[in-house]
């Protein structure tokens, strides 16, 4: 069983990033995070980020791009992630109109489809992020379940957020065993005993020990720590889930 990296998505701490973006990254990386995981870069220049990146010893554990941005300018965003050496693009939502029957998640898969095949030509992993809309049924068939199979496994790979599957009806176990072979990174996320609010990771009622022991049969990569809203300041947040993650002997 190998043992994935640790990273966290600067999403968490977006409140940090957006005052001073090279300073979070500085302090993601003083938590002792082996990577983390990139949306906006507030403006920051790919041979910039690069080159703290290096400094601080952090690997890039993918990058969220709007779907629009994957449409309409793919070949900027290829030249950013291959300067900072970043392997895993991962289309992070889907607008209503684009998943709302069985028709449109056929339509959309054939679009993130050819994405991933332009992609692939760049050695770049294309992945698609769950949110709960995913385990809607349509014609009995779960969204997630026709993007999946209407895909070339090769095109499209899937990060599953395991707070999004739980919250959306699912047991997120069962759909990374499932899929596991498509999973190269994962989501963690913890979920208060409200069902709805969210947690540190370890600090909540997810059943991580059952999402590492599937997790790392398959070819899961990075774990990536993620927590949409924090009570606690959100680099505080994002120390307690790391030092969970520790105890338990994953970093």
């Amino acid at each position: 069983m190998r043992k994935p990296l640790v990273a966290l998505t600067v999403y968490t701490v977006r409140d940090e990033a957006e005052k001073d973006f090279i300073g979070t990254i500085k302090r993601i990386a003083e938590i002792g995070y082996e990577g983390i995981e990139l949306g906006d870069v507030y403006g920051t220049k790919a041979s910039e980020l690069k080159s703290l990146l290096d400094s601080l010893g952090l690997k890039v554990a993918g990058r969220h791009i709007g779907i629009d941005i994957l449409e309409k300018d793919l070949e900027t965003a290829i030249e950013y992630d291959l300067e900072i050496g970043n392997k895993n693009i991962v289309c992070p939502f889907l607008p209503k109109e684009r998943r709302s029957d069985t028709s449109s998640w056929k339509k959309v898969a054939e679009e993130l489809n050819s994405i991933g095949e332009k992609l692939k030509k760049y050695n770049l992993i294309f992945s698609y992020h769950n949110h709960n809309f995913e385990f809607e049924k349509f014609d009995g068939k779960y969204g997630l379940d026709i993007l999946m199979e209407s895909t070339n496994p090769e095109n499209l790979k899937w990060e599953i957020d395991v707070f999004w599957a739980k919250y959306g009806g699912v047991d997120p176990v069962d759909f990374i065993n499932r899929y596991r072979n498509r999973i190269h990174l994962i989501h963690l996320k913890d979920m208060e005993s409200d069902g709805k609010t969210f947690a540190e990771v370890g600090e909540g009622i997810i059943d991580f020990n059952s999402v590492f022991e599937v997790s790392e049969r398959g070819k899961v990569e990075w774990y990536i720590v993620e927590q949409d809203i924090c009570k606690r300041p959100s680099l505080e947040s994002a120390r307690i889930s790391f030092e969970n993650l520790k105890k338990w002997g994953k970093v």
